[in-house]
């Protein structure tokens, strides 16, 4: 796999409203586990959406994942212009902090957001240009993922597409050693 595609739970959908509420680290700490590996097999770009939550944590996770590996790439590909300018000052800085790492930077609508058409595009534009997803999802906690999820299970009938999924399980059996 060389375009991996990380998705996942919003902050909000599992009850994080704070960037030092202590679950923050042992997601991290999963995300940086399952990426690296990715990285250690060929792993050459990692996509995300931009979105609050899982995607951004994994943004932060770029700066130190890029100093380990310097042939890692990031990008961030919105599903519209100006997506987040409406989100309060704290959010926009993550997001600002997630796109100052990223190598690449761009949107697959042009225009503000006006319909689920946008939305709909972006995915396909995801499942088209990525080898495989990694998502920070678990069916039995439904999310706004589900609709990812749902779409990249009919791609991969279509055609080889991975898709790996971190779960509450894999979450809870997680150790946290303090680094």
């Amino acid at each position: 796999m060389k375009t991996l595609y990380f998705t996942g739970y919003r902050s909000y959908e599992i009850g994080v409203f704070q960037a030092k509420d202590p679950k923050v680290k042992v997601i991290k700490k999963v995300i940086k586990e399952a990426i690296v590996r990715y990285i250690e097999e060929g792993l050459t770009w990692i996509l995300i959406s931009g979105n609050l939550g899982a995607e951004l944590w994994c943004g932060e996770l770029m700066a130190g994942l890029k100093v380990d590996y310097p042939e890692i790439k990031f990008g961030i590909i919105f599903p519209f212009e100006g997506f987040g300018e409406n989100w309060n000052e704290a959010n926009q800085e993550a997001l600002q902090t997630a796109k100052a790492f990223a190598d690449y930077v761009d949107a697959t609508s042009h225009q503000p957001y006006k319909d689920p058409s946008q939305l709909r595009n972006h995915t396909a534009f995801l499942l088209q240009h990525t080898d495989g997803a990694l998502l920070l999802y678990d069916e039995e906690f439904p999310g706004k993922t589900s609709y990812f999820l749902k779409d990249a299970q009919a791609f991969s009938q279509q055609q080889p597409y991975i898709i790996e999924q971190i779960t509450m399980d894999d979450l809870q059996n997680a150790t946290f050693d303090g680094n």
